[in-house]
Parts: structure tokens; C-alpha cells; sequence
């Protein structure tokens, strides 16, 4: 059995894909970016003509955990319910300091695996991005 989720609450997917899916007792959340819900605005992006010229990595690493607490939540499912959290930094000397301390501010009771991979872009200028994993009940 088979469940695709999808919610307003939480950014549009940029592709064609849903926001999560269950299988069974697990949901699997697509990859979720900083994007605010209904503007696709990213927090702490700051454009000159156009360009990207400097962002809030703390802004964005709020707003990411309130979409995937958005997702979880459009499927039943709690922050609590997270098993393992993959992290993308497009910045990982910069960015991992201040993401990090944010992290363990949010996951005070849960504590998923996780692993943080720095990686050199994201499809929208966004400086990270989470893969979770939850178990939710029947």
C-alpha cells in the first residue's frame, strides 16, 4: 500500500512529485527546501539586480524544518515520528556551524539519524535542503 501526501501548508514541489509518500509504517518526504508556503519567497535572500548576493542560513534552516514539520504533519505523522534526516549545505564551511546549533535546538526529544552532505548547488537558489525519513502507526 501505497500513499502519496501533499499539502498547501508546505512550498509547492518544484517537479513533478509528491510531497511525501507512505509505504507501509514508513513516510518518505521528498527533498524539502527553505521556501515560505503560498509566495515561494526563500528567508534571508538578498538579490541586486537579480542576482543572488547573500543569504540567512539561519532563516532558511527555520524555514526548512517548518515545512518538513508541515509535511509530517498533512500525513499524520509528528516531529517525533522523524528515523533519519539527510541534510544538503550548499556551504558547508560557512553554513554548518549555525545549522548545526539550530538543529539540536529542534530536535531536543527526537533524535533521527542524520547525516549533513555538502554539496555545490540545489535546483533554486536555496542554501539547504532535508531527505527525511519518519515511522508513523497504522
Amino acid at each position: 500500500m501505497s500513499d502519496t501526501i501533499s499539502t498547501s501548508a508546505a512550498p509547492k514541489p518544484v517537479g513533478a512529485y509528491p510531497h511525501a509518500r507512505r509505504v507501509g509504517n514508513l513516510l518518505f518526504l521528498s527533498g524539502v527546501g527553505p521556501r515560505t508556503p503560498g509566495t515561494n519567497e526563500i528567508p534571508g535572500n538578498v538579490y541586486d539586480e537579480g542576482r543572488l548576493v547573500s543569504y540567512d542560513i539561519a532563516a532558511q534552516t527555520r524555514q526548512v524544518f517548518a515545512n518538513v514539520r508541515a509535511v509530517l504533519e498533512a500525513a499524520g505523522a509528528r516531529w517525533e515520528d522523524l528515523v533519519d534526516v539527510t541534510v544538503f549545505l550548499t556551504d558547508m564551511a560557512r553554513d554548518f556551524p549555525t545549522y548545526n546549533r539550530l538543529y539540536a535546538e529542534y530536535f531536543t526529544q527526537a533524535q533521527p539519524c542524520r547525516t549533513t552532505l555538502g554539496i555545490s548547488a540545489l535546483p533554486t537558489p536555496i542554501a539547504i535542503e532535508l531527505k527525511c525519513v519518519a515511522a508513523i502507526g497504522d
